[in-house]
Protein backbone atom coordinates (compact mmCIF):
# COMPACT_ATOMS: atom_id res chain seq x y z
CA UNK A 1 0.00 0.00 0.00
CA UNK A 2 1.40 3.41 -0.89
CA UNK A 3 1.63 5.77 1.71
CA UNK A 4 -0.12 9.16 0.77
CA UNK A 5 1.57 12.41 2.77
CA UNK A 6 0.29 15.45 3.44
CA UNK A 7 1.84 18.69 1.56
CA UNK A 8 2.59 21.26 3.56
CA UNK A 9 4.32 24.32 2.04
CA UNK A 10 5.54 27.89 3.67
CA UNK A 11 7.39 30.81 2.38
CA UNK A 12 10.64 29.10 4.55
CA UNK A 13 10.26 28.11 8.19
CA UNK A 14 7.23 29.60 9.74
CA UNK A 15 5.04 26.73 8.73
CA UNK A 16 6.97 24.71 10.92
CA UNK A 17 4.85 25.84 13.28
CA UNK A 18 1.66 24.33 11.88
CA UNK A 19 3.68 21.12 11.00
CA UNK A 20 4.59 20.42 14.32
CA UNK A 21 1.07 20.74 15.39
CA UNK A 22 -0.45 18.61 12.55
CA UNK A 23 1.78 16.04 13.82
CA UNK A 24 0.64 16.85 17.58
CA UNK A 25 -2.85 16.22 15.85
CA UNK A 26 -1.98 13.35 13.65
CA UNK A 27 0.74 11.49 14.32
CA UNK A 28 0.45 8.77 12.13
CA UNK A 29 0.26 10.95 9.07
CA UNK A 30 3.08 11.15 6.77
CA UNK A 31 4.25 14.82 5.76
CA UNK A 32 6.08 16.51 2.69
CA UNK A 33 7.00 19.90 3.98
CA UNK A 34 8.57 22.48 1.65
CA UNK A 35 9.89 25.59 2.84
CA UNK A 36 10.79 28.42 -0.17
CA UNK A 37 13.17 29.99 2.31
CA UNK A 38 15.39 30.81 -1.11
CA UNK A 39 12.24 33.21 -2.07
CA UNK A 40 11.02 34.15 1.30
CA UNK A 41 9.44 36.81 2.30
CA UNK A 42 6.37 36.54 0.78
CA UNK A 43 4.83 39.06 2.58
CA UNK A 44 5.78 41.85 0.28
CA UNK A 45 5.15 40.01 -2.65
CA UNK A 46 2.49 40.77 -5.94
CA UNK A 47 -0.01 37.95 -6.39
CA UNK A 48 1.57 37.19 -9.43
CA UNK A 49 4.95 36.47 -8.10
CA UNK A 50 3.61 34.14 -5.19
CA UNK A 51 1.21 32.13 -7.46
CA UNK A 52 4.31 31.42 -9.91
CA UNK A 53 6.24 30.49 -7.17
CA UNK A 54 3.23 28.31 -5.45
CA UNK A 55 2.33 26.84 -8.62
CA UNK A 56 5.48 25.55 -9.26
CA UNK A 57 5.85 24.11 -5.71
CA UNK A 58 2.02 22.40 -5.68
CA UNK A 59 3.10 20.51 -8.71
CA UNK A 60 5.94 19.05 -7.00
CA UNK A 61 3.77 18.01 -4.11
CA UNK A 62 1.13 16.63 -6.41
CA UNK A 63 4.01 14.54 -8.43
CA UNK A 64 5.25 13.14 -4.80
CA UNK A 65 1.76 12.25 -4.43
CA UNK A 66 0.79 14.19 -1.08
CA UNK A 67 -3.06 13.30 -0.93
CA UNK A 68 -3.97 17.06 1.03
CA UNK A 69 -1.95 20.54 1.00
CA UNK A 70 -2.02 22.62 4.08
CA UNK A 71 -0.85 26.05 3.18
CA UNK A 72 0.51 27.00 6.57
CA UNK A 73 1.60 30.72 5.42
CA UNK A 74 -1.05 33.14 5.48
CA UNK A 75 0.39 35.50 2.29
CA UNK A 76 0.14 32.36 0.02
CA UNK A 77 -3.45 31.82 1.46
CA UNK A 78 -3.94 35.30 1.14
CA UNK A 79 -2.82 35.62 -2.51
CA UNK A 80 -3.48 31.85 -3.77
CA UNK A 81 -5.88 29.62 -2.20
CA UNK A 82 -8.99 30.09 -4.66
CA UNK A 83 -6.72 29.77 -7.38
CA UNK A 84 -4.76 26.55 -6.43
CA UNK A 85 -8.71 25.20 -5.27
CA UNK A 86 -9.65 25.71 -8.77
CA UNK A 87 -6.51 23.92 -10.66
CA UNK A 88 -6.22 21.01 -8.59
CA UNK A 89 -7.55 18.15 -7.62
CA UNK A 90 -6.24 17.67 -4.30
CA UNK A 91 -8.25 19.44 -1.16
CA UNK A 92 -6.08 22.48 0.31
CA UNK A 93 -6.60 23.84 3.88
CA UNK A 94 -5.54 27.33 4.33
CA UNK A 95 -4.58 29.63 7.15
CA UNK A 96 -7.57 32.19 8.06
CA UNK A 97 -6.78 34.70 10.26
CA UNK A 98 -7.99 33.84 13.90
CA UNK A 99 -9.68 36.92 14.45
CA UNK A 100 -13.00 34.96 15.32
CA UNK A 101 -12.00 33.94 18.44
CA UNK A 102 -10.44 36.51 19.62
CA UNK A 103 -13.50 38.82 18.82
CA UNK A 104 -15.56 36.37 20.57
CA UNK A 105 -13.69 36.56 23.81
CA UNK A 106 -12.32 40.02 24.15
CA UNK A 107 -13.74 41.80 27.08
CA UNK A 108 -11.83 45.37 26.27
CA UNK A 109 -13.54 45.36 22.49
CA UNK A 110 -10.30 45.56 21.23
CA UNK A 111 -7.83 43.12 19.66
CA UNK A 112 -4.60 43.47 18.09
CA UNK A 113 -3.27 41.75 14.57
CA UNK A 114 0.18 41.15 13.79
CA UNK A 115 0.51 40.12 10.27
CA UNK A 116 2.62 40.78 6.57
CA UNK A 117 1.18 43.35 4.53
CA UNK A 118 0.04 40.64 1.60
CA UNK A 119 -1.82 38.98 4.25
CA UNK A 120 -3.52 42.24 5.73
CA UNK A 121 -4.04 43.84 2.01
CA UNK A 122 -5.99 40.75 0.97
CA UNK A 123 -9.52 39.69 0.37
CA UNK A 124 -9.71 36.82 3.06
CA UNK A 125 -9.05 39.25 5.71
CA UNK A 126 -11.53 41.84 4.88
CA UNK A 127 -13.72 39.31 4.94
CA UNK A 128 -13.09 37.81 7.71
CA UNK A 129 -12.65 41.31 9.63
CA UNK A 130 -16.00 41.86 8.15
CA UNK A 131 -17.87 38.72 9.10
CA UNK A 132 -16.48 38.34 12.70
CA UNK A 133 -15.54 41.66 13.66
CA UNK A 134 -17.80 44.19 12.65
CA UNK A 135 -18.27 45.50 16.70
CA UNK A 136 -15.08 45.12 17.88
CA UNK A 137 -11.70 47.63 16.73
CA UNK A 138 -9.51 45.32 15.05
CA UNK A 139 -5.62 47.01 15.63
CA UNK A 140 -3.78 46.02 12.61
CA UNK A 141 -0.09 46.27 12.20
CA UNK A 142 1.93 45.22 9.36
CA UNK A 143 5.29 43.91 10.94
CA UNK A 144 7.72 44.11 8.64
CA UNK A 145 10.97 42.65 9.30
CA UNK A 146 9.89 39.69 12.03
CA UNK A 147 9.47 37.18 8.82
CA UNK A 148 13.52 37.73 8.42
CA UNK A 149 14.55 37.76 12.20
CA UNK A 150 12.54 33.44 12.50
CA UNK A 151 14.28 33.20 9.07
CA UNK A 152 17.56 33.74 10.93
CA UNK A 153 16.91 31.95 13.74
CA UNK A 154 16.94 35.32 15.78
CA UNK A 155 14.52 35.35 18.18
CA UNK A 156 15.07 36.91 21.26
CA UNK A 157 18.00 39.49 20.65
CA UNK A 158 17.80 43.17 21.26
CA UNK A 159 16.83 44.41 18.07
CA UNK A 160 13.86 41.77 17.63
CA UNK A 161 13.22 42.73 20.84
CA UNK A 162 13.25 46.28 19.45
CA UNK A 163 11.15 45.55 16.37
CA UNK A 164 8.29 43.71 18.50
CA UNK A 165 8.54 46.67 20.93
CA UNK A 166 7.63 49.05 17.89
CA UNK A 167 4.59 47.14 16.63
CA UNK A 168 3.38 45.60 19.74
CA UNK A 169 3.09 48.66 22.09
CA UNK A 170 0.74 50.86 20.28
CA UNK A 171 -1.35 48.09 20.42
CA UNK A 172 -1.02 47.92 24.19
CA UNK A 173 -1.55 51.06 24.18
CA UNK A 174 -5.26 50.85 22.65
CA UNK A 175 -6.01 48.48 25.50
CA UNK A 176 -5.99 45.06 23.45
CA UNK A 177 -6.23 41.76 25.02
CA UNK A 178 -6.15 39.58 22.64
CA UNK A 179 -3.05 39.56 19.83
CA UNK A 180 -4.09 37.56 16.71
CA UNK A 181 -0.93 36.06 15.18
CA UNK A 182 -1.30 36.75 11.60
CA UNK A 183 1.99 34.72 9.69
CA UNK A 184 2.98 31.28 11.04
CA UNK A 185 6.40 32.23 11.56
CA UNK A 186 5.54 34.93 14.76
CA UNK A 187 4.55 31.62 16.68
CA UNK A 188 8.57 31.19 16.64
CA UNK A 189 8.38 35.05 18.65
CA UNK A 190 6.05 33.81 21.40
CA UNK A 191 8.07 33.46 24.59
CA UNK A 192 9.62 37.28 23.46
CA UNK A 193 6.33 38.42 22.23
CA UNK A 194 4.82 37.54 26.14
CA UNK A 195 7.40 39.27 27.81
CA UNK A 196 6.26 42.28 26.32
CA UNK A 197 2.21 41.83 26.59
CA UNK A 198 2.68 40.30 30.02
CA UNK A 199 -0.33 38.25 31.45
CA UNK A 200 -3.28 40.44 30.33
CA UNK A 201 -2.93 39.60 26.57
CA UNK A 202 -4.27 36.29 25.16
CA UNK A 203 -2.28 35.50 22.13
CA UNK A 204 -3.56 33.61 19.23
CA UNK A 205 -2.11 30.89 17.49
CA UNK A 206 -4.38 29.30 14.20
CA UNK A 207 -2.36 26.51 14.02
CA UNK A 208 -4.43 23.89 16.43
CA UNK A 209 -7.85 25.41 14.07
CA UNK A 210 -6.05 24.30 11.11
CA UNK A 211 -4.77 21.24 12.29
CA UNK A 212 -8.47 20.27 13.40
CA UNK A 213 -9.95 21.77 9.82
CA UNK A 214 -6.76 19.16 7.83
CA UNK A 215 -8.49 16.36 10.31
CA UNK A 216 -11.73 16.98 9.51
CA UNK A 217 -10.82 17.44 5.74
CA UNK A 218 -9.07 13.99 5.27
CA UNK A 219 -12.36 12.41 7.37
CA UNK A 220 -14.34 13.74 4.97
CA UNK A 221 -12.54 12.62 1.84
CA UNK A 222 -11.68 8.85 3.31
CA UNK A 223 -7.53 10.16 3.32
CA UNK A 224 -6.96 9.24 7.07
CA UNK A 225 -4.32 6.91 7.35
CA UNK A 226 -5.27 3.71 9.74
CA UNK A 227 -5.36 4.64 13.26
CA UNK A 228 -3.23 2.65 15.03
CA UNK A 229 -0.74 2.46 12.33
CA UNK A 230 3.11 3.26 13.34
CA UNK A 231 3.81 6.56 13.23
CA UNK A 232 4.39 8.08 9.72
CA UNK A 233 7.32 9.93 8.41
CA UNK A 234 8.48 13.50 7.40
CA UNK A 235 10.79 15.15 4.91
CA UNK A 236 11.58 18.34 4.31
CA UNK A 237 12.88 20.60 1.73
CA UNK A 238 14.36 23.44 1.26
CA UNK A 239 15.44 26.11 -1.18
CA UNK A 240 17.23 27.77 1.36
CA UNK A 241 20.04 27.15 3.68
CA UNK A 242 19.56 22.85 5.08
CA UNK A 243 21.17 23.87 8.04
CA UNK A 244 18.91 26.81 9.66
CA UNK A 245 15.77 23.87 9.17
CA UNK A 246 17.42 21.40 10.95
CA UNK A 247 18.44 24.02 13.78
CA UNK A 248 15.01 25.15 13.38
CA UNK A 249 13.80 21.26 13.94
CA UNK A 250 16.39 20.25 16.49
CA UNK A 251 14.52 23.66 18.18
CA UNK A 252 10.95 22.17 18.21
CA UNK A 253 12.65 18.75 19.53
CA UNK A 254 12.38 17.77 15.74
CA UNK A 255 15.62 15.87 15.78
CA UNK A 256 17.00 13.36 13.39
CA UNK A 257 14.82 14.40 9.81
CA UNK A 258 15.95 14.23 6.97
CA UNK A 259 16.36 17.51 5.61
CA UNK A 260 16.67 17.46 1.52
CA UNK A 261 18.34 20.75 -0.77
CA UNK A 262 15.88 21.40 -3.71
CA UNK A 263 15.76 24.21 -6.35
CA UNK A 264 12.40 25.14 -8.29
Amino acid sequence: MIVRPIGVVDSGLGGLSVWQTLVRHLPEESYLYFGDSGYCPYGSRTVDDILRRVTRIVDFLVEKQCKIVVVACNAITAASIDVLRKNYPVPFVGMEPAIKPASIHTRTGVVGVLATERTLKGKLFSDTRSKYAANVQVIEKAANGLVEKVESLDFDSDSTMQLLNRYIQPMLAENIDHLVLGCTHYPFLQASIRKIVGDGVTVVNPAPAVAQRTSVVLGERKLRHATGEPAGRSIFYTTGDTEKMKHMLLSIEAADCEVLPISL
